[in-house]
């Protein structure tokens, strides 16, 4: 008799994709390793990361991150097709962990993205596993599209936020489901107005070689940019800036997308961690996001176990 398989469908949800860590490790304490892995955006570089064997790698590292060393993987692209070229961060994934071919993973795995031309849904299930997480995390105008082979991706929570369907298309009897998209609203607008990384204090501007009149206009030049930049990600105390308005648009489609695929193909059991505290770029936090995870999944300890033992 065939044994059960078991199929993980970790969704989208940019910084508050690390809970999905949290969630297979205490899976893993249960007993409970599936046997098909399939993410989206978040999903697809945690679930990746995890049957590659580097999970634990990729959690010590996110575990010295603050927010200075986040803001340097981010190759600003302001004149492009997103804020962020996503090179960096890349070719940083390919040095410290390397790349593999999906198809020769011991456990089965795809990457959920979109094609940018016809808004078809791609599952990528064979070849560079790099270029499927690349091809999956591209948030619209955050991350420029990814290009492969005369196409262009984008995120793919655009059309499958919780890829329920992935797993059982690749055999999986049941399918546990981690929904990042789950909106806990109300966050004032001051949340989000904080120093960003680099921003000078007002007190410390310009204290520098004050006598040098290059080093002054450097420095001058400095902090207009680092004050424009900040205003575009913060906003101002009256408006809402940039990074306020992607971060809510895109929360509230995706919850709602999110609803509508997982009425059309039902997990067995839906894990969401509370986590609408952590920001949409909060890469940061990773420590929070993975206790949250732990505890949503000791929260349903039961349940899941009486699941797995039917």
């Amino acid at each position: 008799m065939e044994s059960i398989k078991i199929g993980l469908a970790l969704g989208s949800g940019a910084a508050r994709g690390w809970a999905h860590i949290g969630v297979i490790q205490a899976l893993a304490e249960n007993g409970i390793h599936p046997d098909i892995v399939c993410g989206t955006s978040a999903g697809a570089l945690v679930g990746g990361a995890y049957v590659a064997g580097h999970m634990g790698d990729l959690e010590l590292w996110l575990r010295t991150l603050n927010r200075a060393a986040v803001a340097r993987f981010f190759d600003l692209s302001l004149t492009s097709s997103g804020l962020i070229a996503g090179k960096r961060i890349i070719n940083f994934f390919n040095k410290r962990f390397g790349d593999f071919e999906i198809e020769s993973l011991p456990i089965r795995f795809a990457a959920v993205a979109t094609e940018l031309t016809t808004g078809h849904e791609i599952w990528f299930r064979t070849g560079s596993m790099l270029d499927a997480v690349r091809a999956s995390i591209s948030v619209p105008g955050i991350f420029e599209p990814f290009h492969l082979n005369g196409r262009w991706y984008v995120d793919g929570g655009i059309v499958n936020p919780v890829p329920v369907s992935v797993c059982r298309a690749l055999g999986a009897d049941i399918v546990i489901a981690v929904n990042l998209n789950k909106i806990y609203v109300g966050q004032p607008l001051n949340h989000f107005h904080r120093k960003l990384p680099g921003q000078p204090s007002p007190d410390k501007a310009g204290t520098k070689d004050t006598h040098n009149l290059p080093v002054r206009l450097a420095q001058n030049l400095k902090d207009r940019v680092s004050e424009a930049l900040s205003q575009i990600w913060r906003g101002g105390q009256s408006k809402p800036g940039l990074f306020y308005v992607l971060n809510n648009s895109t929360c509230f489609m995706q919850e709602r997308i999110t609803r509508g695929r997982l009425a059309c193909d039902p997990p067995d059991i839906t894990l969401s961690p509370r986590i609408g505290n952590i920001g949409f770029m909060d890469f940061h936090r990773a420590a929070k996001a993975i206790e949250l995870g732990k505890r949503c999944v000791q929260h349903e300890e039961r349940e899941i176990k009486r699941l797995i033992s039917n």
